[in-house]
């Protein structure tokens, strides 16, 4: 009888792993949908219809699985930034002086990301317009690739680079906000992966020439 009932018990255990792997199948299939939808047209035109029909499934699918298109967006949102902060962590090794690390990192980012510029746009433009909530998970989410800027900084100040006062939060964050901003170039002035590496170059140079030592 023992054995039967845990013959029982390992036949639904499978059954149940089996529709989890089910499930998480259909998530991904949406999500990969969606951020080829947001990477092409940006949010507002992204609707669920064309999301489901992207991932070859109904409207219903969709919904099983995320509670809106805000909720779909978050994780695209999620995912697209864990993936350019491992982009960002491999591009920020090297012996170069730390301003030239940290212009690296973002050229390898802008590099990565500009073939899909709609879906960073759309990341701008919602951070603009939604909940407090919303707001604070998204932070969350660019916290891996603001903490790569913030690991070079903290290098360059080891390496007596940078001033033992350097407020290091400070740079990392503001390294991310002039990142962010550039792409407001490659949106409206057409500028590439290329002029953008340049462009951060100079703007990284003077970001850190009140807290450079002379070393």
């Amino acid at each position: 009888m023992t054995e039967t009932l845990t013959a029982v018990g390992s036949e639904a255990g499978q059954r149940l792993n089996r529709r989890q792997v089910a499930k998480q199948r259909t998530r991904q299939k949406v999500l990969d949908a969606a951020r080829g939808l947001f990477a092409e047209r940006g949010y507002e035109p992204a609707t669920i219809r064309d999301i489901a029909k992207g991932a070859g499934m109904s409207t219903g699918a969709v919904f099983a699985n995320f509670q809106d298109k805000a909720e779909l967006f978050e994780a695209v949102l999620v995912d697209e930034m864990d993936r350019l902060a491992q982009v960002a962590s491999d591009a920020s090794g090297g012996d170069e002086a730390v301003d030239q690390r940290l212009a690296a990192v973002m050229a390898a980012v802008y590099h990565a990301s500009l073939d899909h510029l709609p879906l960073m746009q759309a990341i701008v433009a919602r951070s603009w317009f939604q909940p407090q909530e919303a707001e604070v998970r998204a932070r969350k989410a660019v916290e891996p690739l603001v903490a790569v800027f913030t690991r070079v900084l903290q290098d360059g100040l080891r390496r007596g680079e940078l001033r033992q006062d350097a407020d290091l939060q400070l740079l990392g964050t503001l390294t991310w906000d002039v990142y962010l901003s550039n792409y407001r170039r490659a949106a409206y002035d057409e500028w590439d992966a290329g002029v953008l590496a340049e462009q951060a170059q100079r703007q990284v140079e003077l970001l850190l020439s009140g807290v450079r030592t002379n070393a």
